[in-house]
């Protein structure tokens, strides 16, 4: 099976799960509320979701330039939402737009290791921080998530809080064992890591990638809970720190285009225990997936924009 079968295969599985997702959500609810709409909570959500890519790129940069591969601001701007472009438009959740951000930098100068490092920590950093974040709204939401997982309040809250307490500590505990090891033994892919680790201004980077983190998903969540009060959905904070967990994560797995599909069921399933009718948590799930498609759009626009380097190397001496 060659890579266009594959594509389609992932298309129409994507396309026939959000079909039945809308469907047992009752369209013709779904297409009230989403025309009910207020364009106001739209436009502020979708302003939250781009600053939430704004910090992530300005993020991704601190990374590389810490591991040893600079570059330009504007560049990292442009090639990060380039990137989301091509995860709103390609099969692959966002793997596409990780290979394209690695390349794009290494072929800007910067050393292979360095360049895709950057990347796969980058993409770890906000995974770590989503989950993290997701628990303490779990733990927050106790009450209304317990009797859905049959379990206590009290026990809950307890395995939440023991949870992000081990999972913050990871990377600590992670880069303590690879410096227990002989660099030699290491794969080379790994050594820029290293390196970087060994500079005294190691444990500052590691505040800022945690901050910045924390940033990019508090914008994301406040994009949901925006998307959500267009159309009527008053839940607190907490609830949609625990609820973008699950929705990004089913967003993100490699078996549909740009996460539709499973998007609109992960916000089914994780609205459902504050109360939130299947139709509105659909319409929730497609409206953070429109404003993927129009940050997409920036992207694909932004192909077409020469960074200035290349003006200048384009422009006759």
């Amino acid at each position: 099976m060659n890579r266009t079968q594959k594509a389609c295969i992932k298309a129409l599985c994507g396309a026939a799960l959000l079909g039945a997702v809308a469907y047992f959500a009752d369209p013709a609810a779904l297409w009230a509320r989403l025309r009910a709409a207020d364009v106001r909570w739209l436009l502020a959500g979708l302003a939250a979701a781009i600053a939430s890519n704004v910090v992530s790129a300005w993020r991704w940069r601190a990374l590389a330039q810490w591991l040893g591969a600079p570059m330009r601001w504007p560049d990292a701007l442009r090639w990060y939402f380039q990137a989301i472009g091509l995860n709103a438009l390609l099969p692959g959740a966002v793997v596409g737009g990780d290979v394209y951000r690695a390349v794009v930098l290494q072929r800007s100068g910067q050393g292979k290791a360095a360049a895709s490092l950057s990347v796969l920590l980058d993409r770890f950093s906000g995974l770590w921080m989503l989950c993290a974040i997701g628990a303490i709204g779990a733990a927050l939401s106790a009450n209304a998530l317990a009797p859905v997982l049959h379990i206590s309040p009290l026990a809950l809250k307890v395995l939440m809080v023991l949870g992000v307490i081990v999972w913050i500590a990871l990377p600590w505990l992670l880069l303590w064992w690879l410096g227990q090891r002989q660099a030699a033994s290491l794969p080379g892919w790994l050594q820029p890591l290293l390196q970087a680790a060994a500079r005294p201004d190691f444990k500052r980077q590691m505040l800022v990638q945690a901050g910045s983190s924390a940033l990019v998903q508090l914008l994301s969540a406040a994009a949901l809970a925006l998307g959500g009060l267009a159309l009527g959905i008053h839940l607190d904070l907490a609830a949609w720190a625990f609820a973008m967990a699950p929705i990004f994560l089913m967003a993100a797995l490699p078996v549909s285009v740009g996460g539709w599909g499973t998007r609109e069921a992960a916000s089914a399933a994780a609205l459902a225990p504050f109360g939130v009718p299947a139709a509105l948590a659909v319409g929730v799930g497609l409206i953070y997936g429109v404003y993927a498609l129009v940050q997409g759009a920036l992207g694909a626009i932004a192909f077409g924009l020469p960074s200035r380097r290349e003006r200048e190397a384009d422009a006759p001496s």
